[in-house]
């Protein structure tokens, strides 16, 4: 009876993680890629070459596990383009997540990773600094689910390279944003629920 009970647990826990990772490719799908908020997602989102990882646990320390799990991952596995870390339990509060950022980069930093890896932060209440609270510009940023995006520096690099004018990305994304509105961009961010 008790492996029956586990095993269910274990097939709802996957149910979910798997429908949590449908609304992010969703949310990709739709925001990232379908407003281009960054040019270079389309062609690892068309390769496969993302990794999603769900991580359960609500702690910041169980968070750091994780991430450094995925940058082994990362190391061990070139065929993974980018990770995105996902915390669909953890960090509700937007500067305890910033909190947690900052010690995930700082953690990082000790382990060795700093040029090898760059972290990206997505918040469902993410804010800029200096920007009020329903500015869509912050949608840019805004998740469905706290998550980390952990990227390659050789392939950031790269990137930029190719692209005109990658300085110009962040204030072309803000422009798009505010041109739409936030209740257009929340629209836009609910959809991938």
């Amino acid at each position: 009876m008790a492996q029956s009970w586990w095993a269910y647990i274990t097939f709802v826990l996957m149910t979910d993680d798997l429908q949590v990772i449908s609304q992010t490719k969703n949310w990709i799908r739709v925001l990232v890629v379908g407003c281009n908020f960054c040019p270079f997602a389309s062609k690892v989102a068309k390769q496969e070459s993302i990794h999603y990882r769900v991580e359960n646990a609500t702690t910041s320390s169980a968070g750091k596990d994780a991430l450094l799990e995925e940058c082994r991952r990362l190391d061990e596995d070139p065929s993974i383009a980018t990770t995105l870390l996902i915390f669909p339990d953890a960090f509700p509060v937007f500067d305890q997540y910033l909190d947690f950022v900052f010690t995930a980069e700082k953690m990082m930093r000790q382990k060795g990773y700093d040029g090898t890896y760059q972290l990206a932060s997505f918040h469902p209440l993410y804010q800029f600094a200096e920007t009020a609270l329903e500015d869509p510009a912050n949608y840019t940023n805004r998740s469905i689910y706290p998550m980390l995006h952990l990227l390659r520096e050789d392939d950031i690099t790269k990137a930029l390279e190719r692209y005109p004018n990658s300085s110009k990305i962040p204030e072309n994304n803000i422009n798009f944003a505010r041109s739409k509105g936030e209740a257009y961009m929340k629209m836009l961010r609910d959809s991938c629920l």
